[in-house]
C-alpha cells in the first residue's frame, strides 16, 4: 500500500509540473524585423565588384533570404567620382573594373525602391598582397587546406579568405546502355549520353580571417582554409580550389570576426558570448535603424591549385553517397517468374541497364542498377568547367 501510494503521488507531481509548462517566445524571435544586409566588397583594382542586398527574415519564418531589388547602387569617392551599380537577379548589384585612386576614400550608397537611403562610411582603399601558395597537410583523417601569404611592407595585417571548389567525380556504375523509352527498346549509350563522369562545385560558406597583428612580420604561414573528410567524395578524383585573398582595416577584421563568434562559436557555454555586431553601413533617415554588414574597399588576390588522388593515401577511399548494392540482373524472359523482366524492370521500370549478359555467347538480358548509382548527373553536371585542367 505504501509503495503504491508512492507512485501515485510521483504521477500526480509530474501531472502538476507539466500543466505548469508555458511556452516561451523571446522578443528577438518574435519581434518582426527585417534589417538590410550589405554583402561584397568594393573591388578597387581588376576584377569587378559585386554588392548583395538581402533582409534579416524571421526564425519562424519559411523562408530563408529575402533579397532587396530595384534599388540604386552607387560607389561615391570622398571627393567625388560616382560609379553606379547594374541590377541582377535576386539582390544582386555589379559593376566592371573601377581602377580605383588609392589615394583616396570611397564609400557605398543605396536606395531602396521606398527611397530610404542607406551609407557605409568612406574607408580607405586597401593593397591585398598576393597569394604565395596554397598547400595541404593530412591532419585528423582530412586533406586540411592552407594558405601563405606576406607582405614585405607589413602594413596589411588583417585578412579574409573566400573560396570555390570543384571536383570530377564518376557514378558507381557505368552506364553502357540507354532504355529509350518511346522506342521502348535498350540500345547503346551515345557518347553526348554519358553520365558516369561529372563535375560538382561549391562555395566557402564560412568566415575564413586571419592577422598577423601580434607578429614582428607581416606573415601568414599555413593559414587553415578548409578541411575535407578523408573519404569524401570530393577527393575521389580530381579536386581544384580557388581561393580569394582580401587586405581589411582592423575596424573591418573586428567586424568579421565577431560576426564569426556570433554565428559560429556558440556551441557550449565555454564559447564567447554574442556581441553586438557594428558595421559601417547606416541608415541615413533613421540613425537608430539596424544595418548588418562591413564593406570594404581593396583589390582582390586569387590562386588555384588542383588536388589529385594519388597525391593522397592509398587507404583514402571516398564513401560513395548512396547505398549500392551489386547490380541486379534483368532477362529478356525468365522462365522461372514467367515475364519479359527487361520490359517489366528496364524499358517500363526505373531500372538504369549497365552491360549485356551473354549466356553461351548469346545475349540474354541485362545487368541493370539504380538511377542513383548509375546516373551522376543527379548530384552534378556533364559540362567540364572552363578552368579545369585534366591531370597530364
Amino acid at each position: 500500500m505504501i509503495r503504491s501510494s508512492y507512485i501515485w503521488y510521483l504521477v500526480l507531481l509530474l501531472v502538476i509540473t507539466a500543466g505548469c509548462k508555458k511556452p516561451y517566445n523571446p522578443q528577438v524571435v518574435s519581434d518582426d524585423n527585417h534589417y538590410l544586409v550589405v554583402e561584397g566588397v568594393i573591388n578597387s583594382g581588376n576584377d569587378s565588384t559585386f554588392i548583395s542586398l538581402s533582409r534579416t527574415v524571421k526564425v519562424t519564418e519559411d523562408v530563408r533570404t529575402q533579397p532587396v531589388v530595384n534599388c540604386k547602387v552607387v560607389v561615391e569617392g570622398e571627393q567625388g567620382g560616382n560609379y553606379t551599380l547594374q541590377p541582377g537577379d535576386g539582390g544582386k548589384y555589379f559593376t566592371g573594373p573601377m581602377h580605383l585612386d588609392a589615394a583616396k576614400k570611397y564609400r557605398l550608397h543605396i536606395t531602396t525602391p521606398d527611397n530610404k537611403e542607406y551609407a557605409s562610411d568612406y574607408v580607405e582603399v586597401r593593397q591585398t598582397p598576393p597569394i604565395d601558395s596554397i598547400g595541404f597537410v593530412l591532419k585528423n583523417n582530412n586533406l586540411q587546406l592552407y594558405v601563405n601569404t606576406h607582405n614585405a611592407t607589413n602594413n596589411s595585417r588583417y585578412y579574409r579568405w573566400e573560396y570555390a571548389e570543384a571536383w570530377k567525380f564518376h557514378a558507381k556504375y557505368n552506364a553502357d546502355f540507354i532504355a529509350d523509352k518511346v522506342a521502348k527498346e535498350v540500345r547503346g549509350r551515345r557518347k553526348e549520353e554519358e553520365v558516369y563522369y561529372c563535375f560538382a562545385d561549391d562555395r566557402s560558406s564560412n568566415i575564413i580571417i586571419g592577422s598577423s597583428a601580434k607578429l614582428a612580420q607581416d606573415v601568414i604561414y599555413q593559414g587553415p582554409i578548409n578541411a575535407i573528410p578523408r573519404d569524401a567524395e570530393k577527393l575521389e578524383m580530381r579536386y581544384s580550389i580557388l581561393v580569394k585573398q582580401y587586405a581589411l582595416t582592423k575596424d573591418g577584421y573586428q567586424f568579421w570576426e565577431n560576426l564569426r563568434k556570433n554565428t559560429e562559436k556558440l556551441g557550449s557555454i565555454f564559447d564567447a558570448q554574442p556581441t553586438q555586431l557594428q558595421g559601417n553601413i547606416h541608415s541615413i533617415n533613421n540613425a537608430a535603424e539596424p544595418v548588418i554588414g562591413y564593406v570594404s574597399v581593396t583589390n582582390t588576390q586569387s590562386k588555384r591549385i588542383f588536388i589529385d588522388n594519388s597525391q593522397l593515401p592509398n587507404d583514402w577511399l571516398p564513401k560513395y553517397p548512396y547505398d549500392c548494392g551489386a547490380p541486379d540482373s534483368a532477362f529478356n524472359f525468365n522462365a522461372k517468374s514467367g515475364i519479359h523482366e527487361v520490359d517489366a524492370y528496364i524499358i517500363n521500370g526505373s531500372g538504369i541497364p549497365l552491360a549485356k549478359i551473354f549466356i553461351a555467347g548469346i545475349a540474354v538480358g541485362y545487368t541493370y542498377s539504380t538511377e542513383s548509382c548509375a546516373v551522376c548527373t543527379i548530384r552534378g553536371r556533364i559540362q567540364q568547367p572552363s578552368f579545369w585542367i585534366d591531370k597530364k
